[in-house]
């Protein structure tokens, strides 16, 4: 990789939810952004990333942005999978009640789930979170849900890191999260997004947690929820 962070988007399930592999070139050491779906699939991203990283490689996080079923659903088998270096399943512990009734969201849409795992780390707002070299800033945004947060990526010329924000369900290329579901609040949602998310720098990689990329200067500009 000659140095530069590997990041590879996997899109899963039938939600179509973005779930990212981001692994520092120096140690190895992982996250999983929203691991929502076809936990076998993650597993052979990871497969994949080993041979294109040349070295092992360990998660040590599954960051979850919020607790909705098709951002966590796969959160236990693939944290089971992973067994010897488990990793971590993180979450804002305003959201814990929502993660804990996976199976009762999966029944809404006759999906079934095994009951998940306990949360291992409560993200808190601010919080830096190390992974290797990668620096990561905890936002916690509410509105589409209580725990809903986005994770920063700082920048870092070296290892080719733009500045980047993962955004769950909260801010997409031209729109903004539902506030139609359990523990919504809209009004909430849009002082988030103005406060939180639009103050940061307009050159902002902006990566929802469904459909592309896009950035805050751009969103800003042209999204038709925030005019």
């Amino acid at each position: 990789m000659s140095g530069k962070y590997f990041e590879q988007n996997l899109v899963v399930g039938p939600f179509q939810c973005n779930c990212r592999l981001l692994i520092c070139p120096r140690t190895g050491e992982a996250l999983l952004v929203d691991p929502g779906d076809d936990a076998e699939r993650i597993l052979q991203m990871l497969d994949h990333a080993k041979t294109a990283t040349n070295k092992p490689v360990r998660v040590r996080y599954l960051l979850q942005t919020h607790g909705h079923l098709d951002h966590v659903g796969a959160a236990r088998p693939v944290k089971h999978a992973l067994k010897a270096n488990a990793p971590q399943i993180a979450l804002h512990r305003a959201d814990e009640p929502l993660y804990l009734a996976l199976k009762q969201q999966g029944a809404l849409f006759g999906m079934e789930y095994e009951e998940p795992f306990p949360i291992d780390h409560y993200l808190e707002d601010g919080e830096d979170l190390r992974v290797g070299d990668l620096r990561f800033s905890v936002i916690h945004t509410p509105g589409h849900s209580p725990g809903s947060v986005c994770f920063r990526l700082h920048e870092d010329s070296k290892l080719g890191i733009a500045e980047s924000l993962f955004s769950g369900d909260t801010l997409f290329q031209g729109s903004v999260g539902r506030t139609d579901l359990w523990g919504a609040d809209g009004d909430q949602m849009f002082r988030s997004i103005r406060e939180r998310i639009l103050t940061l720098d307009d050159d902002t990689r902006v990566c929802p947690g469904h459909g592309p990329e896009t950035r805050i200067g751009i969103e800003k500009r042209s999204n038709p929820f925030l005019q």
